[in-house]
């Protein structure tokens, strides 16, 4: 059996060696995230180099994630480095102080200022230290501890349930933008979005700076939430970024509200990511909790794309070994979870022929044993919809396109296959050599059923308009 769930790493000082990339391929590497809130431009360019470059070695595609840092809003920094807050102490956070003491502390955003008013809670340091507002003057807020503990540097601020208006994309953010176009990024993940603009401005940019990649909207604020639909529409991906949002809504609203995004995300054939601390004690131990492992596996249950590991890779004890738990935890859940193919096209009219092929083909799968699918695609659109039901059968997108292959790293079930092919070939002949390819890498073997997918012209983009059902090793079946 063939994972399908897809394994995201975040590279970082313990992994961006080539001789660590190439154990965490090995492992079951996916995509590769590059954390721009660390870093500078040229070292993202370097390791982008270098990953494609083992992944060449490999014969793999290594799909790149670009993650913007968006608008983190923070407090400065301490003249001792940290302080002590207890419950019921007064603490103002102060635009313009520039080292905070037992009192006060600077804010990295002036506009918090506006944002806030009599009766709201602030949470800084993921929620471990909670603020009441109890008066806003001038450039000050007013604020009572109501739980207490260590604040040190530079520590994250949110607001409880939301309302903070800080733009999705920072200058920062722009600056990188034009990084993630110089380094190909497959995709570019936009922090802190609230709206459908929020996106719409950022794939503005990326083409702009000549990035082709497709755009991912990270949920982490209460008001992407509310306005999910909107998002979807306007991206190609959302992760379930649950850090910031467990922070924003509440730890106990995220399971459903991962439950929710996901199965929203596949009505609109949209790609989910589910992040941040799925095998959280692997920064300093060798094999995951219990709770972490049933963690994944509930997102996988889910129907999640892709599960990601952030500290985990990037700075972890134990990058390759996370990996590896994360990609058997996923196996066997795929391995034992009943198959129940999701209705993403036949309750509703299909406008697109390359989606009714799809369909089709998932059709085809309920009622014959099919052994794969080789989907013949230019820009990843048949393997995508073929990827938004559970059908168990494995999908092969074989293209010539280096990006298409990239690309679909991310897509449930589909494995890339770099397959050259140019308009003027005969298609007779190209699906024999689909079905040599699939023959030659242990997929199929004679007698099995394959689909095939393919459009005639062949290499027109969205040209899918076929559907083939073959039993290797009987030619004239094609």
């Amino acid at each position: 059996m063939i994972r399908r769930t897809k394994i995201v790493a975040t590279l970082g000082p313990a992994s961006s060696s080539a001789e660590v990339i190439d154990r965490l391929i090995e492992a079951g590497l996916d995509v590769v995230r590059l954390n721009f809130s660390h870093g500078t431009a040229e070292g993202h360019l370097r390791t982008a180099e270098l990953v494609r470059e083992r992944a060449r070695a490999h014969g793999r595609a290594i799909g790149v994630l670009a993650d913007l840092q968006g608008p983190k809003i923070r407090i400065g920094k301490f003249a001792e480095g940290k302080i002590q807050l207890r419950e019921g102490d007064p603490f103002i956070l102060d635009i313009h102080c520039e080292l905070g003491d037992q009192t006060r502390v600077g804010v990295t955003y002036p506009q918090l200022v506006k944002d806030v008013e009599r009766g709201a809670t602030l949470l800084l340091n993921d929620g471990m230290i909670v603020l009441w507002v109890d008066k806003v003057q001038g450039n000050e807020i007013h604020t009572r501890v109501v739980q207490g503990g260590e604040l040190s540097n530079n520590k994250g601020i949110n607001r409880a349930g939301g309302g903070l208006t800080a733009p999705a994309l920072t200058d920062k953010d722009r600056q990188d933008i034009i990084t993630a176009a110089q380094l190909e990024a497959d995709y570019l993940a936009v922090s802190f979005p609230r709206s459908g603009a929020d996106m719409d401005e950022a794939r503005r940019l990326f083409r702009e700076a000549g990035g082709h990649g497709a755009l991912v909207a990270k949920i982490e604020r209460a008001e992407a939430v509310e306005a999910i639909e909107d998002i979807l529409k306007a991206s190609e991906a959302v992760m379930v970024a649950r850090g910031d949002l467990g922070v924003e809504i509440g730890d106990a609203a995220v399971p459903p509200v991962q439950k929710r995004i996901i199965a929203m995300a596949h009505r609109y054939h949209r790609i989910t990511i589910t992040a941040t601390q799925m095998m959280e004690s692997m920064i300093h131990q060798p094999i995951p909790t219990r709770a972490e492992v049933s963690d994944v596996a509930n997102a996988v249950l889910d129907g999640t794309d892709a599960v990601m590991l952030s500290a985990e890779t990037a700075s972890g004890q134990y990058p390759v070994e996370a990996v590896a738990a994360m990609a058997r935890t996923c196996l066997e859940v795929e391995r034992q979870m009943p198959c129940d193919v999701d209705e993403p096209f036949f309750d509703r009219t299909l406008e697109r022929v390359d989606e009714t092929i799809a369909a089709a083909a998932i059709l085809a799968t309920q009622r014959a044993p099919i052994a794969a699918i080789a989907a013949f695609t230019e820009s990843g659109s048949t393997a995508l919809w073929l990827s938004r039901a559970d059908s168990r059968v494995p999908i092969y997108a074989l293209t010539p396109q280096v990006y298409t292959r990239r690309k679909v790293t991310l897509y449930r079930g589909v494995h890339p296959v770099n397959f050259p092919q140019s308009r003027h070939d005969d298609p007779l002949q190209v699906m024999r050599s689909a079905e040599d390819e699939l023959r030659r890498r242990g997929v199929v073997r004679d007698g099995d059923l394959i689909l095939i997918t393919i459009g005639e012209p062949i290499g027109a983009p969205g040209g899918t308009n076929t559907l083939k059902l073959v039993r290797v090793g009987a030619a004239s079946q094609i």
